[in-house]
């Protein structure tokens, strides 16, 4: 067999990656608030875009309709006489926004909470907010200065790191290797140290969980009382809920130790939270699913997103023949990404519709009945139903939101596996979670029901569920052991 180079030509159906395809399905992809960020910076790119002014689209129309009315309009109306403003009117028209060339005259109807510029909300971090209660004492400026460096040692939880870098610092130890790095007397450190965990929020300087919970105590007046004792002595057993043990080592009764954990239950774990909280994630929503006349409507919440069109001065060049040919090549380059971009957005829009549409179609028992009635649906079945590709609905499924009757929702969720039932249908595994919190939540709790038994309980209601699946959603809820719920 002899081997030998050669060109040979050959024809085979490919889909290329063009880069006007590549940047159709990042914007597909992109939520509301990117999107908005991504057509801002096209607009000062391209000057061929331009933005609409719905203003001033709305006064156009005014003006159409007007010209028609009075084309239509036999005779116009006689003037009448302006009449003489009565004493005192005269000063009070002066002051209508209208009459003002510094202060316009604005409609009625533009006035909303829109028009006022939205600050960010400044919050005072746990640092800052124990300095100032600390320079408000009457301190010596060692103890300011020793102070100052232990609380930039507390992280946001409100615990007492090691200034160490090697990760050492045993409770027991953190104060010494705070004094070996200042070069400060131990007793001055724990002084200082004493007077930081006085401060607000209570909790805070503590080394560890239970110096926290023992702070909160004695500051409620527990000192004597048998949950401080606890938490001091035998506090592995409460962490693992080991009741007999403790009622043994303090001779008292299981209902005395139940009611000292109730009093613990109520302390904060993680005290420097409650100054410096997570900064909150606001979510505005992409899609807006309204019922009107027994029947579900889908439309964008894009209002926000500004509205383009092509500019008509830069139209008009290419039409003037004495223009170059570098004049004109540019301006039809802005043009065909100016056109090419308005009709991805259009595409964008319609495809969006189409996804919601089509989950609404198939999930309408959850928006008639809730939650436990919501089906299993995966990807592939809308891609199938509205004719794209499972890619394509998986894009615009990714990071957007929906505003429903029933509240804010991410479109995966309209999304899971699900489970078979004794009728042959199938449920959600959404709604297998809804069923495993209500039967927690209506458990009794002096005897709290295991994975297995509520895995038992699924199966008299028809649903095949195994005992590790039952485990597995548990887990995902964020609800702890049967031994852990248990109440004595």
């Amino acid at each position: 067999m002899e081997i030998k180079h050669g060109l040979h030509l050959s024809q085979r159906p490919a889909l290329v990656m063009t880069m006007r395809l590549r940047q159709a399905l990042k914007l597909l992809q992109l939520p509301q608030l990117e999107l908005n960020l991504a057509i801002k910076q096209e607009l000062q790119t391209n000057p061929m875009l331009e933005e609409v002014d719905d203003l001033e689209e709305e006064l156009k129309v005014e003006d159409r309709a007007t010209d028609g009315d009075a084309q239509l309009s036999p005779e116009p109306e006689p003037e009448k006489e302006p009449e003489e403003p009565k004493e005192g009117e005269d000063d009070l028209f002066d002051l209508l926004p209208g009459n003002d060339p510094d202060n316009p005259y604005i409609p009625a109807e533009d006035h909303s909470a829109e028009r006022f510029e939205k600050v960010a909300v400044t919050t005072m971090s746990l640092s800052e907010h124990l300095e100032t209660q600390l320079r408000l004492l009457q301190l010596t400026e060692d103890e300011v200065e020793v102070g100052t460096y232990i609380i930039g040692l507390i992280d946001d939880r409100g615990f007492l790191g090691s200034p160490r870098v090697d990760g050492g610092g045993e409770p027991a130890t953190v104060v010494a290797e705070i004094a070996e790095v200042l070069g400060r007397p131990v007793e001055l450190v724990d002084k200082v140290l004493g007077v930081i965990q006085s401060l607000e929020p209570v909790g805070v300087g503590a080394r560890d969980l239970r110096e926290c919970l023992l702070i909160q105590l004695r500051h409620r007046g527990y000192l004597e009382h048998p949950a401080y004792r606890m938490v001091e002595e035998q506090f592995d057993n409460l962490v693992h809920r080991r009741f007999h043990d403790v009622a043994r080592h303090f001779k008292i009764t299981l209902e005395q130790v139940q009611d000292a954990v109730d009093i613990i239950g109520t302390l904060s774990p993680k005290p420097g939270l409650d100054v410096s909280p997570e900064e909150p994630s606001y979510i505005i929503p992409d899609l807006v699913v309204d019922k009107v006349d027994g029947e579900y409507v889908v439309y964008l919440n894009d209002r926000h997103v500004p509205r383009l069109r092509i500019r008509s001065d830069y139209e008009r060049l290419l039409r003037e023949k004495r223009r170059g040919d570098e004049t004109r090549a540019f301006v039809q380059g802005k043009l065909s990404s100016a056109r090419w971009l308005i009709q991805t957005i259009e595409q964008r829009r319609r495809t969006m519709i189409k996804v919601m549409t089509s989950i609404v179609d198939k999930q309408r028992d959850f928006f008639e009945k809730g939650i436990a009635h919501l089906h299993p649906l995966t990807l592939q079945d809308v891609a199938r139903e509205i004719g794209m590709h499972e890619s394509t609905v998986s894009r615009v499924t990714s990071g957007k939101y929906v505003q429903t009757q029933r509240g804010v929702f991410e479109l995966k969720f309209f999304f899971s596996s699900g489970l078979k039932q004794e009728s042959g249908e199938d449920i959600s595994a959404k709604t297998a979670k809804d069923i495993i919190s209500r039967l927690v939540g209506d458990e009794d709790r002096k005897a709290p029901l295991s994975d297995q038994r509520i895995a038992e309980l699924m199966k008299a209601r028809g649903v095949d569920i195994a005992r590790r699946t039952v485990a597995k959603y548990r887990e995902q809820l964020q609800v702890p052991p049967a031994r852990f719920r248990k109440r004595v």
